[in-house]
């Protein structure tokens, strides 16, 4: 790897560290939402799919730290990862043990991101030798994945039923656009239905606003209400105090490291498994709070580089979560990437794992440093200043953009009624791993039943 290339991945780090710090502290942020069209956007705009990579990793660590701020200090899910954290949180904010529990979740995040790097370095090591006979059942494997993923999910039932529609949904759409020659045949449409399916929730929720009886669900009646933000003062032997106690580094250690072997599984789910299980061990309110807390930041570090770093760079095909939503552009940026030429043929193991090691190794160092310096004041600017809804309107923006660029106007109604499908499926349980296997093996599906 020459010192060029490497100079482009320490400034994509800090590039990704400064703009996800502020994008992880506003409330409510998905994380395949804000992290799968930026990257899509960089690899289809030219940069170098390794520097792209860096990037994307550098901004999954930052994230998943930074989404956490909002969720210690003001009680708001900073992003779906961060959701189960919201009960812990409120306990330890009781207690005036905000501040101390800021810089434990921040040495967690240091050990989930260690322990994963070199567990998960291992087992990709172990699978590579295999991955040529996986990838040639790419096909099964998807369509086994949505299966499963279904079977793990809260609404089983329907998940398994939507797996043929949403075929039938993604394959029609695409018939239809060789049909009337919006795109040549030899054009397989993939980049926008991915981005449909990632912020399809988002534009449903959108959409419904303009029925009134939704409206006024959601319309703020006293404006003047301010959520309690600031931190308790923090005690005189403040930087004397803050360690993880060794049960917390231990039970963060321990759970990122089986739940590495897990990576198939939703990120969300291992995060509530282990949590719950260490919490239960701590009879006392407050330090079973700190416990949990602790453990699933350490967790949501782990599940969502495991599942990368072994879909990409042993497999070459995405089989874990974080790698079906979020890291979907490394395996389906058409005419980049595709499956059985992502970016794992494109590079090499060891360029691979360099990205994996200085993305998240710069993102720990800076984003440790702020979140243990300036959460409250980042926190507190955000909130008042930079509006939610700018950030949704940039996110659509560019998916729109892309859906045009991809197959011309007619496009942007293909991704609406995609959206419209797939966010009221998301609302009725069905998850974005079932909908993007759906779209993986909808080619398959479709011959199958045909």
């Amino acid at each position: 790897m020459d010192s060029h290339l490497l100079v482009q991945m320490v400034i994509a780090s800090f590039a990704a560290v400064i703009l996800y710090s502020f994008i992880g502290l506003i409330p409510g942020t998905d994380e395949t939402s804000v992290l799968m069209p930026i990257s899509l956007a960089l690899i289809l705009g030219g940069i170098t799919p390794l520097v792209v990579l860096t990037f994307f990793i550098a901004a999954c660590v930052t994230l998943n730290l930074m989404n956490t701020m909002p969720t210690l200090i003001a009680g708001l899910p900073g992003g779906v990862l961060s959701a189960p954290m919201i009960e812990p949180a409120l306990i330890i904010k009781k207690h005036g043990r905000t501040s101390i529990a800021i810089k434990k979740v921040a040495i967690a995040s240091i050990i989930g991101v260690v322990t994963s790097l070199v567990i998960s370095i291992g087992i990709a090591n172990l699978i590579a030798p295999y991955a040529e006979t996986i990838g040639s059942y790419a096909s099964w494997l998807f369509i086994g994945g949505a299966i499963f993923l279904s079977l793990i999910g809260n609404a089983k039932a329907i998940s398994l039923i939507s797996i043929v529609p949403l075929a039938l949904l993604f394959q029609g759409i695409r018939f239809l656009y060789w049909e009337v020659g919006a795109v040549s045949p030899d054009k397989n449409i993939t980049t926008s239905f991915f981005l449909g399916i990632t912020v399809a929730p988002l534009i449903l929720s959108l959409l419904s606003l303009l029925n009134k009886k939704e409206l006024d669900k959601v319309t703020l009646i006293d404006t003047n209400k301010q959520p309690t933000l600031l931190l308790e003062k923090a005690p005189k032997n403040y930087k004397k105090r803050i360690q993880l106690k060794k049960n917390e580094g231990f039970a963060a250690f321990i759970s990122t490291a089986l739940a590495n072997f897990l990576f198939v599984l939703s990120p969300v789910g291992l995060i509530l498994l282990f949590g719950e299980i260490v919490g239960k061990k701590e009879p006392d309110e407050l330090k079973r709070a700190e416990l949990t807390v602790t453990t699933m930041n350490a967790l949501a570090q782990g599940t969502y580089l495991s599942g990368l770093l072994i879909s990409i760079v042993a497999l070459g095909i995405p089989l874990a979560p974080s790698a079906i939503g979020p890291g979907a552009a490394f395996f389906e940026s058409p005419p980049v990437f595709k499956i059985g030429h992502s970016i794992t043929q494109a590079y090499s193991q060891s360029q691979l794992i360099m990205a994996f090691i200085v993305g998240s190794c710069i993102a720990l160092i800076l984003v440790y440093f702020l979140a243990t310096r300036f959460s409250e004041k980042l926190t507190l600017f955000v909130l008042k200043r930079i509006p939610h809804e700018s950030l949704l309107a940039l996110f659509i923006g560019l998916v729109l953009l892309l859906a045009y660029i991809d197959a011309g106007f007619i496009n942007l109604f293909g991704v609406l009624l995609i959206s419209l499908v797939c966010g009221t499926l998301n609302r009725l349980g069905v998850s974005y791993g079932v909908q993007f296997m759906s779209l993986y093996a909808a080619p398959f599906i479709i011959q199958m039943i045909s």
